[in-house]
């Protein structure tokens, strides 16, 4: 398993850079723009380092007001085997809120309410059952 980033949902992206850049001394590391879906993804990293990013989210068009809490989005952790994962989750009595129906990405809820984000190392695997056809599950 390889930690790869924690996510942070950020209402003006101008000042949160700033905030991350140039007073903390973080650097953007990618940028990813989706103009369908009206956000923005930039993932920011220590100077020389590629390793445990933190990931800016901005929508576009929200005026939501950001409270502790909902601001912080999800750790995300890439997995050998997404599917083997999943159903260690299952076995536990762990409900699996986003299952990987694509063979690539699912969410989990820790205790505490955390959403945790799995990603398939490498290329997705390919789609199967019970994955393919099992249901969202809550929020993730």
């Amino acid at each position: 398993m390889q930690y790869l980033h924690t996510m942070v949902r950020v209402s003006d992206l101008k000042a949160s850079l700033s905030f991350y850049c140039d007073l903390l001394g973080l650097e953007e590391v990618r940028r990813k723009d989706v103009p369908e879906g009206r956000f923005t993804l930039v993932f920011l990293a220590p100077p020389g380092q590629s390793g445990a990013q933190v990931e800016l989210t901005h929508n576009w068009d929200s005026d939501e007001r950001y409270g502790e809490g909902r601001n912080f989005g999800h750790l995300a952790y890439r997995v050998d085997d997404i599917y083997a994962a999943c159903q260690r989750f299952i076995d536990a009595g762990v409900t699996i809120n986003r299952p990987p129906r694509d063979g690539h990405m699912a969410f989990v809820r820790s205790p505490d309410n955390i959403s945790i984000e799995l990603l398939q190392a490498g290329n997705p695997l390919p789609v199967c059952e019970p994955w393919a056809s099992m249901s969202n599950s809550g929020k993730w």
